[in-house]
């Protein structure tokens, strides 16, 4: 290898970039590679994946063709188990922040081992998220009117178009930031820290932001007092850095054991302190919601009473929001034992629970009741039709592909073992 190989990526000249031009699409034919090769429990789960998500397109297909009249969504409930889906999955990728702030902020060299994690769920997060809302729309040519200079994009003035700035944002920062990574690496670098660095800090805020207006976006609707409360972003940002933290507690868990992925034990004591207080806070913020609610009474409290207690034999979400209170009062409780983290078993089941809890807290628990009752004061209950949960499922499926492949590639590259031929493994940044 040259000498002229061995200068810093910010340096201009001819011969690195010429380079570039040809590992360019080596590390792209290695990444491919990598990512649809495994063992056969791999190729089984990926198949497992692919078989639900062509299912979830055939139902698209189907409501694209046949009209949205065969999801249960009706003139008075007009956002349904898409945009709950949505909701929570904007918290997933918010919560993914979790790792990227004791990695780079506190320079916490163990977590940087693992810290991609976190970054590749929130990228499959968003392109989960920008897939609820377009079947959310009816028709998929609506979606030219997201795109700023194109369609009618009504910036700034809608809470909606702030809800695709940011979330396109936060997407592209976390491209980037893991593109770059995964490529230094590669090719046996050490990445400059002015490459990445100022997009880490920068998403750590912007993480923040993408649940904070997803939040404004519906507690700024006067119509629906179901939503009007201040505590709404607050809540999202606790439910968040609940989901977050323990869908990556349990990725670990289950590399470990079936992966035979030699991960360190500290990043995931360090995300059993996070869920630990989030989980707190988070039902905390419940219980002064319901007090106010309940104690206080008047016409506003109509949607909460139907949603815990249901109205004039109308209890459709009654059993979805008991379970999630269930499901967090025993999370938290399993959390809170000593030695939590020591226990694998004890901590999936925990981190199971807290993760469907906040699913139903946030999806059906809060979405459908705000438009239970109607403006009319008509009660119109809501339950997801058969078709609505199979393109769920495969939205879901999709962005367990997208971060499947991803780990499958990325996970390589941080060991070690997967270089580009000649190269030598990078040496630790400094300071870290």
């Amino acid at each position: 290898m040259s000498r002229m190989d061995d200068r810093p990526m910010d340096i201009v000249t001819t011969q690195p970039v010429q380079r570039h031009r040809v590992t360019y699409p080596r590390f792209l034919a290695r990444a491919l590679a990598a990512a649809t090769d495994g063992s056969l429990a791999f190729y089984a789960w990926m198949t497992g994946l692919t078989a639900v998500f062509l299912v979830g397109v055939n139902a698209w297909a189907h409501q694209v063709t046949s009209g949205m009249i065969h999801t249960n969504m009706t003139d008075h409930v007009s956002w349904g188990l898409y945009i709950a889906n949505f909701t929570f999955l904007v918290g997933v990728a918010a919560g993914g922040v979790m790792m990227v702030i004791p990695a780079y902020l506190y320079k916490d060299k163990k977590m940087q081992d693992v810290v991609i994690l976190g970054e590749i769920l929130a990228i499959a997060a968003i392109l989960a998220c920008l897939a609820f809302v377009t079947v959310d729309l009816g028709r998929p040519g609506r979606v030219w009117h997201m795109f700023p200079g194109v369609g009618r994009f009504h910036f700034p003035m809608s809470m909606l178009t702030w809800d695709v700035v940011v979330l396109s944002g936060y997407l592209l920062l976390n491209l980037h930031v893991v593109g770059y990574l995964l490529y230094t690496r590669f090719l046996g670098r050490q990445p400059n820290p002015r490459w990445y660095k100022p997009f880490v800090l920068v998403s750590i805020v912007w993480a923040i932001s993408i649940h904070t207006v997803t939040a404004f976006l519906y507690c700024g609707l006067g119509g629906r007092p179901f939503w009007n409360s201040a505590l709404l972003a607050p809540r999202f940002l606790a439910s968040a850095f609940v989901a977050g933290p323990a869908f990556l507690i349990v990725t670990m868990l289950v590399l470990r054991r079936f992966g035979r992925v030699d991960l360190p034990q500290r990043p995931i004591d360090v995300l059993v302190r996070i869920v630990r207080v989030a989980i707190l806070v988070n039902l905390l913020m419940v219980a002064s919601e319901l007090f106010t609610e309940f104690y206080t009474g008047g016409a506003h409290t109509a949607a909460a009473r139907y949603l815990f207690f249901g109205h004039e034999g109308a209890t459709a979400l009654v059993p979805w929001i008991w379970t999630a209170l269930a499901c967090a009062l025993v999370a938290a409780f399993l959390f809170l034992r000593p030695g939590a983290s020591a226990r694998s078993g004890t901590l999936a089941v925990a981190c199971v629970l807290a993760f469907v809890g906040a699913w139903i807290e946030k999806g059906m628990g809060l979405i459908v009741p705000g438009f239970v009752p109607s403006t009319l004061h008509e009660i119109v209950e809501y339950t997801p039709s058969h078709l609505e949960w199979r393109v769920s499922a495969g939205i879901v499926a999709f962005g367990l592909l997208v971060y499947s492949a991803a780990l499958k590639v990325a996970l390589p590259i941080f060991r070690g073992t997967l270089r580009l031929p000649g190269a030598e493994t990078a040496a630790p940044e400094e300071g870290s």
